[in-house]
């Protein structure tokens, strides 16, 4: 399955079956996506390869941690490595032709917009939980 930022200068490929994803509520996710939430997925680095020169991706960091990497030429956000470990975290709306994903959470619902609607029967925490865990819970099969 392959990805792409707005201009194509980014490219990428994930060798995964399927796509669990999950939406973050966080204020910085929609401040970064510019809507109510940010669709992304955890894959290991192993599963992941760049397809394309990564010199024009640029990046933005907090001191918490928090980081942004995206196309210098177009903003598009691309897929980053997850705080020092051997993961990457991908933005699904890079991906092309994507058949089905599956939202299994959603993260930080405490800070949501107002206006934000999450389904009822969604599996929901409140703030961020243990990283190993939920990485452990998108990549089960």
């Amino acid at each position: 399955m392959q990805g792409k930022c707005l201009c194509g200068q980014t490219t990428f490929e994930l060798n995964v079956p399927k796509i669990k994803a999950y939406q973050c509520h966080c204020s910085l996710c929609r401040m970064q996506s510019g809507t109510a939430s940010n669709l992304g997925t955890i894959v290991p680095a192993e599963k992941f390869s760049w397809l394309s020169s990564r010199n024009h991706i640029k990046s933005w960091a907090k001191e918490s941690g928090f980081s942004s990497d995206f196309c210098s030429n177009c903003g598009s956000p691309v897929p980053n490595k997850l705080r020092g470990m051997d993961y990457y975290w991908v933005p699904v709306g890079a991906l092309i032709d994507v058949t089905s994903v599956e939202i299994v959470a959603h993260l930080c619902t405490d800070s949501k917009a107002v206006w934000d609607y999450i389904p009822d029967d969604s599996v929901q925490y409140d703030s961020l939980p243990d990283l190993n865990m939920f990485i452990n819970e998108l990549n089960a099969d």
